[in-house]
């Protein structure tokens, strides 16, 4: 039987109730009701429940997914979603700056594969406990975290307790890495620069979705953006796409979408930011649409060449509400950061502080992402290593992390090529023409992009 993850009403009204709990609505009297007529709670890991509910079960739980959606929240005020009041929440919000130079293509190149080689370490094990994650690179002789995952050498009861990601196990361990596989983390850069291709730096989020539309696979979409896809083709226009049930919508989807918004405007963490904006409001609101402006202004500051990790961390924060709970998030991660010598001891105080979010949610993922880089002082391997052994959504945190590191070694030569040469110069995707391109090349498109939009905007100012 066909399952589809992420989009099952039974299955997202668990997820919204949570949700509700951690914006400020009072959604009791409506979990009552679920829970009542025997309403399961969220499937904790998997996209979907294991069976499908009755016909009454689903229709109500369609009933009590719009009736949240109703509720008041008490955060509403000091977590918008709206630039300009978000804006008007950031007393440090950057001043627009003299342009600094593109990013050169090595820089960009050791973006990339930093990017890459971030996700493909973190593939393995994504979706897996951390006990799962640290018992498994032990057993592999591999902790503290410092090479490629591997099955060799894993007892057989440790694989039962604790099994592989079912899908990248077969090209993200040690022994079976060939170039790097297709991955959303990857995906959604190549399509940002398919965006400003066709639109320029002034896109608009309805030209997010038409992109996606006409370039995007439906089945290499997941959490948020499985849902404002699904939304759009039942004729629901962006931002609305974010909010229509869609429970996934302060999850890590929008953070992984904001490398590029970085990349192409180096030294313009303002810009970057309101282009992260503009893409992530298609598929989430307040907390999830800070963590990717947070990232894309973070990179945008790496993008000069000259900041240093922290303070390309601290520039990320002038865009995010203050007040708001990634603000906090990410604050308590840099500063248990500075002050723990180990970082297991990091890792185990934000999986305390952020015990009650799923393991997809944009507060503990952005947090350890700031963690990470911190603690490493912006070293690639110990920040791609760090993002990855702290668990939760594995991938898409060493991603992150080994895009700001990658970007901050200023050249692939730099990175280590125990880490780079299994890649093969060689990425995987369903997306457009780019199956089986090099990261030299994707460099050099970035590189033009960046250079023809900046000569565009100077002309036409």
């Amino acid at each position: 039987m066909l399952r589809l993850t992420w989009v099952q009403p039974e299955d997202l009204l668990g997820h919204e109730l949570a949700q509700a709990y951690q914006d400020g609505r009072a959604p009791e009297a409506i979990a009552a009701r679920w829970h009542a007529a025997g309403g399961p709670k969220a499937p904790p890991r998997a996209g979907t429940s294991p069976t499908p509910a009755s016909r009454y079960l689903r229709a109500l739980a369609g009933d009590l997914l719009d009736e949240l959606a109703e509720l008041p929240s008490g955060l509403a005020d000091t977590e918008p979603t709206d630039l300009e009041r978000i804006r008007a929440h950031c007393p440090d919000w950057p001043a627009r700056p003299v342009p600094a130079p593109a990013p050169t293509r090595a820089h960009l190149e050791a973006a990339w594969l930093g990017r890459a080689v971030g996700c493909l370490l973190g593939k393995p094990v994504e979706k897996l406990p951390l006990e799962g994650i640290r018992d498994l690179a032990r057993a592999g002789g591999n902790w503290p975290l410092r090479t490629w995952f591997t099955a060799r050498g894993v007892p057989d009861d440790l694989l039962r307790a604790h099994p592989w990601n079912r899908r990248s196990a077969a090209t993200s361990l040690a022994e079976n890495i060939d170039g790097m596989p297709e991955d959303d983390d990857l995906n959604y850069p190549l399509l940002n620069l398919l965006l400003l291709q066709r639109y320029g730096r002034d896109f608009t989020t309805a030209d997010v979705a038409r992109l996606w539309l006409d370039e995007l696979p439906a089945g290499r979409t997941f959490t948020a953006e499985r849902v404002a896809y699904r939304n759009l083709l039942t004729g629901i226009e962006p931002p609305h796409t974010a909010h229509h049930r869609n429970p996934f919508r302060e999850w890590i989807g929008a953070l992984i979408r904001a490398d590029v918004h970085g990349w192409t405007n180096p030294g313009d963490p303002a810009a970057a930011a309101e282009a992260a904006h503009r893409d992530a409001t298609l598929t989430h609101t307040a907390n999830g649409v800070y963590a990717a402006m947070f990232t894309a202004a973070t990179i945008a500051e790496a993008a000069t060449g000259h900041g240093d990790v922290h303070a390309c961390l601290r520039t990320g924060l002038t865009v995010v509400p203050p007040a708001s709970r990634l603000a906090e998030a990410i604050r308590h991660a840099v500063h248990l950061a500075r002050t723990t010598e180990d970082f297991d001891t990091v890792v185990d105080a934000l999986h305390t502080t952020h015990r009650a979010h799923h393991w997809v949610h944009a507060l503990p993922n952005t947090a350890l992402i700031a963690a990470a880089l911190t603690h490493a002082d912006g070293d690639f391997s110990g920040s791609i290593c760090r993002a990855v052994s702290g668990g939760w959504d594995t991938d898409s945190n060493g991603a992150t992390a080994g895009s700001v590191a990658g970007l901050l070694t200023g050249a692939p030569a730099a990175l280590p090529d125990r880490w780079t040469t299994p890649l093969k110069n060689r990425l995987a995707t369903s997306v457009a023409d780019f199956d089986g391109i090099g990261f030299d090349t994707l460099a050099q498109l970035t590189h033009r992009l960046t250079h023809q939009l900046t000569h565009r905007e100077t002309r036409h100012p």
